[in-house]
């Protein structure tokens, strides 16, 4: 275990150093100027001796392997990743002060999608080809189907607009978190809920089932001590890679409700081509990832014992 830890510990900063470097050099490729931009939203036009003066400042023209030597220097010395054209505040702290909200909402759309798809793909799988298995295939493949923002969308023109129960945007109260998980949970469940019951209805198909059934063992012994656990393996992975998307931030639904996460700054980002902070999100999505998927792996070897001897015999 310890040596798999370490391996994915090695892994993890190759790949941050090559993420690090094609997200820099991808940003000074770009033919716009952050500063000159910066200028122009001020009111400022093309003033060349301003523009000079700013680059200056954030250092835009010195050379790009200076650039990147000193930026990397302290990304790793000081976890500085610049300052932000757009905030004019150092990258870090923008993310620090917008990482708070962008985790309370995937912790609560995460587990109202847990709530929402396990119980219901687990229904759906358990009585299949019948008439609750029709209805939740059918929702679930409208589910599906709805983009984030059009149902979000239709949540505020019910909810805020029609009925005024709840905010229509914003951030300050428990209220506006309720239609941002809402949008975001209900989309996932509708996926978690064809791959659970894909993956239970074809564990009911074992052999190791019948065997079950005909030592007299209960249905429900037969689903939650042996088909669920053996269907968790499958699952697992995307549910890594659903909390970590989740902690990226999801950048249409928190743009739709106004919702103060680390997407709707990624948003501002790129449309005032504010490239370190750009670049500082990029680094975040790819830490975030590969944590999720050691920490999936590890998993692993909690849910399949013979994974966890594989390990042991390394």
């Amino acid at each position: 275990m310890a040596k798999m830890i370490g391996k994915r510990l090695v892994s993890l900063v190759i790949i941050l150093f090559g993420l690090s470097i094609l997200t820099f050099g991808l940003t000074y490729l770009l033919p716009s100027d952050p500063v000159e931009e910066l200028v122009s939203s001020m009111g400022g036009g093309h003033d060349p001796e301003t523009i000079a003066k700013l680059e200056e400042q954030y250092g835009t023209s010195r050379p790009f392997f200076v650039q990147y030597a000193d930026w990397i220097k302290g990304v790793i010395l000081h976890g500085d990743f610049g300052t932000s054209v757009k905030y004019n505040k150092p990258v870090k702290e923008v993310i620090s002060q917008k990482l708070p909200y962008t985790v309370a909402l995937a912790c609560t759309s995460f587990v109202t999608m847990i709530l929402i798809s396990f119980p219901l793909g687990i229904l759906s799988a358990v009585y299949k080809n019948k008439t609750a298995d029709y209805i939740i295939r059918f929702l679930s493949f409208i589910g599906v189907s709805m983009p984030s923002f059009w149902f979000g969308m239709i949540l505020i023109w019910i909810f805020a607009v029609n009925l005024g129960w709840l905010p229509v945007a914003g951030s300050s109260s428990w209220k506006h978190i309720i239609m941002p998980t809402i949008t975001l949970s209900i989309g996932m469940s509708c996926s978690y809920i064809r791959r659970i019951r894909a993956v239970m209805v074809e564990q009911l198909s074992e052999e190791y089932i019948t065997g079950c059934k005909s030592r007299g063992v209960s249905k429900k012994r037969i689903i939650f001590l042996h088909v669920l656990p053996n269907s968790l393996l499958a699952v697992v992975t995307m549910l890594g890679m659903s909390f970590g998307g989740l902690l990226g931030g999801t950048m249409i639904v928190e743009t739709v409700f106004s919702w103060n996460g680390i997407g709707q700054v990624c948003t501002t980002a790129i449309s005032a081509r504010d490239y370190a902070l750009i670049q500082g999100y990029t680094m975040w999505m790819g830490f975030i990832y590969v944590i999720v998927n050691l920490l999936v792996d590890i998993s692993y070897s909690f849910i399949d014992p013979r994974i966890r001897r594989g390990m042991a015999q390394k």
